[in-house]
């Protein structure tokens, strides 16, 4: 077979099988170990920023909430009936889903110590335990 080149000299193509460039089997499956080996290292590292991401996120999340019935009671000298109430009086625009269980329902409220109506304090609903050994809902 023959090619053209620009310079109008002909470019003859070998078309024995020894002869054509190519990756052999043996060069495929080194780079595809090399790959995994890679993953191997890579993945681990990214789930667990992942998973310390999202504590991050959790606590904010709980600080600003918390932040919200703390400036409500300050505000109305009672606590908010509910979360809702935070929303409706623009304390907050909306309840954050809890990162660990993505949802906004699954937020666990407490009661004031004198067991009045309203909510004094938030936590997770999320039932697992944290990087540091503590369980979601106690913080």
């Amino acid at each position: 077979m023959a090619f053209h080149t620009t310079s109008g000299r002909h470019f003859y193509l070998m078309t024995c099988p020894s002869k054509l460039r190519g990756f052999t089997f043996v060069e495929l499956m080194v780079v595809m170990s090399i790959v995994a080996l890679l993953l191997s290292i890579a993945m681990p590292r990214y789930f667990a920023g992942l998973q310390r991401a999202k504590e991050a996120v959790l606590h904010e999340d709980l600080a600003t909430m918390r932040d919200a019935i703390s400036h409500y009671r300050g505000d109305k000298g009672i606590y908010p009936p509910s979360l809702d109430a935070l929303i409706e009086q623009k304390y907050l625009r909306s309840i954050p889903a809890d990162p660990i269980t993505e949802q906004a329902d699954s937020w666990i409220v407490a009661q004031p110590p004198d067991n009045s109506p309203g909510v004094y304090d938030i936590h997770s609903g999320a039932t697992s335990v944290a990087t540091d050994g503590s369980a979601y809902n106690d913080w």
